[in-house]
């Protein structure tokens, strides 16, 4: 029984930015775990993803107009069912908020919340169908405690909250669940300022009562606890992965 808890065979998954970072390495856990899976990602560097014999579409999910496109050519390659879908993609830009000119505060909410929300309904229909299906938001801790020169950033990521929310109060009698990481100060591209500048660095890691930043293999397990059967009875919640960060 507790085998068939975290079984994930031929389970039909999409992850949008999952061509690096966090992204990568739940492609490569859910592939070991026996998923199939089609990445969503603007990325033409994909070379780590065809070593996996993953299937791939290259695209730019801020062109919302496209979305529901891109989506069907992904569920055709997983013969028309989705059990698993995963939001992974987002952006960052740290500025003062009076700095922040409105084009970027929307092309930051158009990819991480609207393709989200774009997604998320689209493999709800296809989920509703089946009567079942998993679907893992990644917000962050700043949806929480709010974050530093990154406003828009922050605001998008407490949106996704909000949306797992309310998605899943309305897809839980279809067997859906929704549900959010929020990853804490993880080693990421979307990090490099930081982690290149020592002192900040330094700055940061006094905030994690782990003493240390996190790796993108820190949130694999949690991912697919959320995608596999063991996660059930388990909808609408906001779990950190954080090293303590919102304990405090």
């Amino acid at each position: 029984m507790s085998q068939h808890l975290f079984d994930l065979q031929n389970q039909n998954m999409i992850i949008t930015g999952g061509a690096q970072g966090i992204g990568f390495e739940f492609v490569k856990a859910f592939k070991e775990a026996g998923a199939n899976i089609v990445v969503l990602d603007i990325s033409d560097k994909v070379e780590n993803l065809q070593e996996l014999n993953v299937d791939y579409i290259q695209c730019d999910l801020m062109e919302i107009e496209k979305i529901e496109a891109t989506f069907q050519q992904a569920a055709k390659k997983l013969n028309g069912k989705v059990d698993i879908l995963i939001n992974c993609a987002g952006i960052i830009k740290r500025s003062p908020a009076v700095d922040v000119p409105l084009d970027t505060w929307q092309r930051i909410f158009n990819l991480n919340v609207t393709s989200l929300f774009e997604l998320s309904r689209l493999a709800a229909r296809v989920m509703k169908e089946h009567g079942r299906g998993k679907i893992i938001n990644l917000s962050s801790i700043v949806s929480v405690i709010g974050a530093y020169h990154s406003s828009p950033y922050s605001a998008s990521k407490g949106a996704v909250l909000q949306l797992t929310k309310s998605l899943s109060n309305e897809w839980a009698s279809y067997g859906i669940q929704v549900n959010a990481i929020a990853p804490g100060y993880i080693l990421t591209d979307m990090n490099t300022d930081i982690l290149n500048n020592p002192t900040r660095k330094a700055e940061f890691e006094k905030r994690i009562p782990a003493n240390r930043w996190g790796s993108p293999q820190d949130i694999v397990g949690t991912a697919l606890f959320l995608a596999s059967p063991a996660s059930d009875y388990v909808t609408g919640v906001l779990i950190p992965v954080d090293g303590g960060v919102l304990s405090r």
